[in-house]
């Protein structure tokens, strides 16, 4: 029990005084500082200047009545536990007191000193566990105002008893106005889906009910009308005997975390650029319409579309470009299509539509007119007006396939298929399209290992002078013999090589081996000349090309001045600034460049002002319609005299015949390669060639000869 050390008796009878500080004194409190004072007035002024561990009171001071001076004896010590002292005839003002905060009272006339000692001591271990209590309260108070969330108490009959901050916040009522208001008055929810509204959730938990509530499908509707997607829970308050005396309700704003969630999910299921659904949710519509079908025998067509043209557009008008051209090409595709069909992004400029319901053939083929002349017009992008066309491979369910996996690669293979047919086209698949497409995966196995079972070779056709006649150089051109298929052209190899990947290791191989020939013909003492390598788009592209090339020279110990790589138009108007770099830094190190297959390209002929080139080669296309039907020949004359002009050498590809051979020396091209000449030999045979100087002596004939003459001094192919 608390120990007393100080009392403050305020009463105006001085023997009552003295009776009480005797009957203190009695009991034990000799040791005690017992002040008397009689008016309230010196209790204030007692009170400000020294500590009371109790007062005792009396209500009826000249200066100050009864609950008047309870309130200044409060006032003047808060902290300080009170005993009032009454007459016989104040109980009712006694328990009054009580009510304002007194911790006990006393009737003059029967307090005796046992008595009067307990009451003070209990008085003052009352206010000892009273403050820690309101400590304990404050403490808990402060705790439920810090956290997170919002809580709610209410009372067994449903009404606010208390309320955090975080609840003042989210509900827009303050605790002072929401308090012994119905819970469904200050917390309003409604269903999210259906808007109907929910029942109080502390009767629900009251209830016993085993719903915890805890769900993000809740609006709660604000004071201002506003409203709040919520989660929450309730927990009943019980006493000691387990009796629900309320219910304590916790719930948090989760708008943010729930617009989120449907982000991430709209995320995981749509292309990030266009919007549209990705595989993945392709895939499940795709199942979802075959499921439809098969009940109400329907069909299901998938279109794979890929534009044709666009890596050019990507690739020399920057990305940002490309970017917003496949963004009005899948609204073009949206605009196709009915709202019960699907437009899909797959990646790259590969897009899938996905037709549900369909009738008949003619409705896919339909809608495949559309996209294709949807996909022709003009895009005005910025300040360009650019255009692409489409391939399309179509199948069908449940002809083509049974499932969405199955559909979208036979409608892959489809649109191969319409690209080999000359592009802007559709194609629905056939059967027979899969044995092409497992002789492209056959294909692809087999060159993994054709390296390392050094299966590949090179064969060497000559560039020749036509102005003397001599070999002036060699293009390196690769073979592949395969252990069981024989030999496989390039035109079928290289294309797949590309698109795997496989042209790197592939290009770097031959780009060293061709370095490694010239130099072994050197050493053998065989004259000098120009090795020509192809090189292709994704070997040029590679961050390691250009210390690649340089690194393959240093070690096969070839002079640099020898070696001209062949580049397409399409190849060097990529990325223009990249290349312009690269370029120079081969002619600075020695290294030629040609421009192959000039004339076949999209690209603008300035570039030839821009880049370091050395050589343009006039693609055998337009050299073989020389002699066929003449519409070539001013194209050709046109290349070469430009060509002079920009002071570069001419090589024309593909030669064959006494008439363009005529032809190109009356037009002075510097040179050409053909089976006129030679086909591609090997190494061996190649030599050959150098050390006889193939028909040298022919080239000393003036070329206003008859082409007769000409003729009849030139050697066979072999």
């Amino acid at each position: 029990m608390s120990t007393i050390k100080s009392v403050l008796i305020v009463e105006d009878n001085r023997g009552d005084a003295r009776l009480l500080q005797e009957m203190l004194i009695e009991e034990g409190l000799d040791n005690a500082d017992v002040t008397y004072v009689g008016r309230m007035s010196d209790a204030e002024e007692h009170l400000a200047a020294h500590p009371a561990d109790i007062i005792l009171l009396d209500l009826g001071l000249p200066d100050a009545q009864g609950l008047d001076a309870l309130r200044r004896a409060h006032e003047a010590a808060p902290r300080v536990p009170l005993v009032v002292l009454t007459g016989l005839d104040d109980a009712t003002t006694a328990m009054e007191a009580l009510r304002g905060g007194a911790e006990d009272y006393l009737v003059k006339g029967q307090i005796e000193a046992r008595g009067l000692l307990r009451s003070l001591r209990y008085a003052v271990e009352r206010k000892r566990l009273e403050d820690e209590l309101l400590k304990e309260k404050e403490l808990a108070q402060a705790t439920l105002n810090c956290i997170a969330d919002a809580l709610a108490c209410t009372d067994t009959s449903g009404r606010i008893t208390f309320m955090n901050h975080v609840a003042e916040a989210m509900t827009g009522w303050s605790f002072p106005e929401a308090i012994g208001r119905p819970l469904t008055e200050v917390f309003r929810i409604l269903d999210a889906k259906t808007r109907a509204a929910v029942a109080n959730p502390g009767d629900i938990e009251l209830k016993h009910s085993d719903d915890p509530f805890l769900s993000s499908d809740f609006l709660l509707v604000r004071r201002d009308s506003g409203e709040i997607q919520i989660e929450n829970s309730i927990a009943p308050i019980l006493d000691r005997d387990g009796t629900a005396t309320g219910a304590v309700i916790i719930f948090r704003d989760v708008t943010a975390a729930h617009a989120m969630t449907q982000e991430m999910t709209y995320s995981a299921q749509h292309d990030f650029l266009t919007g549209l659904p990705n595989r993945g949710l392709l895939s499940d519509r795709i199942g979802q319409a075959i499921a439809f079908a098969a009940r109400h025998q329907a069909q299901v067509a998938v279109l794979f579309l890929d534009l044709d043209g666009f890596k050019h557009i990507n690739d020399s008008l920057g990305h940002p470009i490309g970017d917003k051209l496949l963004r009005s090409i899948a609204g073009r595709l949206e605009n196709c299509v009915r709202a019960a069909d699907t437009v899909s992004r797959q990646g790259g400029d590969e897009f899938i539509v996905l037709l549900s319901e369909v009738q008949q053939p003619e409705g896919s083929a339909n809608a495949c007119n559309r996209i294709l002349q949807a996909v022709a017009e003009a895009h005005s992008i910025d300040t360009h007006d650019l255009h692409v066309t489409a391939s399309i491979g179509v199948s069908v369910y449940p002809h083509d396939g049974q499932d969405a996996e199955t559909l979208i690669k036979n409608a892959d293979t489809a649109m191969y298929q319409a690209k080999e047919n000359g592009r802007q086209n559709y194609q629905f698949f056939a059967p027979a399209m899969n044995v092409r497409a497992v002789e492209r995966q056959s294909t692809e196995e087999s060159l993994r290992r054709a390296l390392d079972r050094q299966e590949f070779s090179l064969h060497y056709q000559p560039k020749i002078n036509l102005r003397t006649g001599a070999i002036t150089g060699a293009e390196a051109l690769i073979r592949w013999e395969h252990p069981t298929r024989g030999a496989i052209s390039p035109a079928q190899f290289i294309p797949v090589a590309e698109e795997c990947g496989l042209i790197l290791p592939i290009g770097s191989w031959v780009l060293r081996e061709a370095c490694a020939q010239a130099r072994t013909w050197t050493n053998a003492g065989l004259p000098e000349t120009t090795m020509a390598v192809n090189v292709s788009a994704m070997q040029f592209r590679n961050e390691g090309f250009l210390d690649g090339v340089l690194e393959i020279l240093s070690d096969t110990g070839m002079d640099p001045r020898f070696l001209e790589l062949e580049l397409t138009e399409s190849v060097l108007m990529r990325r223009i600034e990249s290349t312009a770099f690269i370029l120079q830094k081969l002619r600075e190190s020695g290294v030629r460049v040609a421009v192959d297959d000039f004339g076949t390209g999209y690209s603008s002929l300035s570039y030839l002002h821009k880049f370091p080139v050395d050589a343009l080669k006039i693609d055998q296309s337009f050299v073989r319609q020389i002699d066929a039907t003449g519409e070539a020949a001013p194209i050709v004359g046109a290349i070469i005299g430009m060509a002079q002009s920009l002071k570069l050498r001419v090589v024309a590809e593909g030669v064959e015949t006494l008439e363009e051979l005529a032809f190109l020396r009356a037009h002075q091209c510097d040179e050409a390669q053909g089976y006129y000449f030679s086909r591609p030999v090997v190494p061996n045979q190649f030599a050959g060639l150098l050390r006889t100087g193939v028909a040298a002596e022919a080239w000393c004939v003036p070329a206003a000869e008859t082409s007769e003459a000409v003729a009849s001094q030139f050697l066979p192919a072999t």
